[in-house]
């Protein structure tokens, strides 16, 4: 299983990035990790689920002890090549075409 996490930590500091979110960024870029994105506003990183958790549980435990006082976090499973369907079926016989504008 793939998952996707998606996180910001608080305090904000728009002139320096506070030791938390430093910290923070520091774990998710060392995990065993890809699709990782870091900005200003959030982070996200896609990897197996082992990954992805042990990576949260270094990123809530790190970023607290650094000063954080509050973390969103969003965790989703995300489709795996292995999970996508060979093709998309043909739509049954008698329905309705749809326009590429989606009337």
């Amino acid at each position: 299983m793939r998952l996707r996490v998606e996180f910001t930590t608080e305090p904000f500091d728009l002139d320096e990035a506070p030791r938390h979110a430093v910290v923070a960024r520091e774990v998710i870029q060392a995990a065993e990790l890809d699709a990782v994105d870091v900005g200003p506003f959030g982070n996200t990183a896609e990897g197996g689920a082992g990954a992805v958790i042990a990576a949260v549980d270094a990123l809530l435990r790190r970023s607290l002890e650094a000063g954080a006082t509050r973390v969103s976090l969003q965790v989703n499973v995300i489709a795996d090549a292995s999970d996508a369907p060979e093709g998309v079926p043909d739509a049954p016989e008698g329905a309705p075409e749809i326009a590429e504008d989606g009337r």
